[in-house]
């Protein structure tokens, strides 16, 4: 059940936001957020008129909370009945950004820690679930180019534990930043978002840098296993240019309460004039293509 009042409603198109996720839950579309310091949601019925943000976690200083800085990309997964917040931020104890994972009885918090399992030593970011079909959960994070000998980032992979609150084997390396069709001077890895196709193919989609600014590429497990080989497919899913206006990305899917799948993103990028935008997409299955933009 949830708790909170919604009312007041803002028209997307005025809310600055990078990285939205969307969860669907109780028919409503929950969209997460960046709220320094901590993390929010608005709540929408239709993806047009949002009410919020509402927080969903706030630091507890009196417990000497370490968050400091870089409250970025919080996204949440229902897993076995509890909803949980996947979310970075830098931590004073070592002055490194870092994954942790938040738990809650409500998409709508309050969420609590639960765990920060990614190697200390490394800046990592962006961590999503991916639950195979065994049911075993395990996450998939970028390891910081500021933090790789070669200053070039990757995407890893560890597995959780049940309750997810911490690896229980050693991160593995996916792939790299400089497998990006078109750029092999590409260093950043960013937003990656597991998806299997309707023929049973394993996609991920990811995000960095080509000339043509910010964009959304897609990775496919040659195995149909999360944990690869991964080839890199040629065909960007989301670039400025042949009628995209505007550079775009951090890319997540989900599928409307009408059936439509959906790419959401934030563009352009940089400026503080990000906004969420849902694209409608196409599963072709061997890959998924942009039908057309939708809001």
């Amino acid at each position: 059940m949830i708790n909170k009042t919604i009312q007041q409603t803002t028209k997307i198109e005025d809310i600055y936001m990078r990285d939205p996720c969307i969860l669907l839950h109780d028919n409503k579309y929950f969209m997460y957020c960046s709220i320094p310091p901590g993390y929010g949601c608005y709540v929408s019925q239709y993806l047009l008129n949002w009410a919020g943000p509402f927080k969903v976690f706030q630091p507890p200083v009196e417990a000497g909370h370490s968050g400091i800085d870089c409250w970025w990309a919080p996204e949440c997964h229902i897993y076995q009945g509890k909803f949980y917040l996947f979310a970075t931020y830098k931590s004073s104890k070592n002055e490194k950004r870092g994954v942790s994972i938040f738990r809650s009885d409500n998409p709508l918090g309050p969420f609590e820690e639960i765990g920060r399992p990614c190697p200390e030593e490394w800046d990592t970011i962006d961590g999503t679930l991916y639950v195979d079909n065994s049911g075993t959960p395990w996450m998939v994070f970028v390891h910081e180019f500021t933090s790789m000998p070669d200053g070039i980032g990757d995407f890893s992979l560890a597995k959780l534990s049940n309750d997810l609150s911490q690896f229980i084997s050693e991160p593995i390396p996916l792939f790299k930043a400089n497998e990006l069709p078109t750029n092999p001077n590409n260093h950043v890895t960013d937003g990656c978002w597991p998806y299997r196709t309707k023929t049973g193919r394993l996609l991920m989609i990811w995000s960095g840098f080509t000339l043509n600014g910010y964009v959304v590429a897609i990775a496919r497990s040659l195995t149909n296993n999360i944990a690869g080989p991964w080839e890199q497919l040629p065909q960007l899913l989301y670039e400025k240019g042949s009628g995209i206006a505007e550079e775009g990305g951090h890319g997540m899917i989900f599928t409307t309460y009408e059936g439509q799948l959906m790419l959401s993103l934030h563009s352009p990028n940089g400026g503080g004039h990000e906004r969420a935008k849902f694209i409608e997409l196409e599963d072709i299955g061997d890959t998924l293509r942009v039908r057309g933009e939708n809001i």
